[in-house]
């Protein structure tokens, strides 16, 4: 008998009807007990299946809410501290819904900065 090739099978796959490749499937399933439900692990390196998970090094610092605007004089003050934005620059960010007070920083200074700005009432994200 004649081995059969990649090609061969395939030219033999696409003259079967629809019936005919189901009974092959489930001939092969049955010969080589293949469970269907099983679920389908490749070969490789189990090492090489887990997940790489970076962690993450740059903050960013968002303000969601300024607070009561009684404390506005506190606020400036600390937000110029933090930022060194000039006073048009402050009011800008004060307006600015989620406000980013600063960007890619590491997570100690991004929660000293949040400390700061929640002393004063503000509402304020680590992103």
């Amino acid at each position: 008998m004649a081995k059969l090739t990649k090609k061969n099978f395939i030219d033999s796959l696409r003259e079967m009807s629809l019936l005919e490749v189901k009974e092959l499937v489930d001939g092969l399933k049955e010969e080589f007990g293949i469970d269907p439900n099983a679920l389908f692990v490749s070969g490789s390196n189990q090492d090489n299946n887990k997940i790489q998970v970076e962690e993450k090094t740059e903050f960013s610092v968002i303000v969601k809410d300024f607070g009561d605007s009684s404390n506005k004089i506190p606020i400036i003050k600390t937000v110029k501290e933090i930022t060194g934005f000039g006073l048009y620059d402050i009011q800008k960010l004060l307006n600015t819904p989620d406000a980013v007070i600063q960007e890619k920083i590491s997570k100690e200074k991004a929660e000293e900065i949040k400390n700061k700005l929640e002393l004063i009432g503000a509402v304020v994200e680590i992103q």
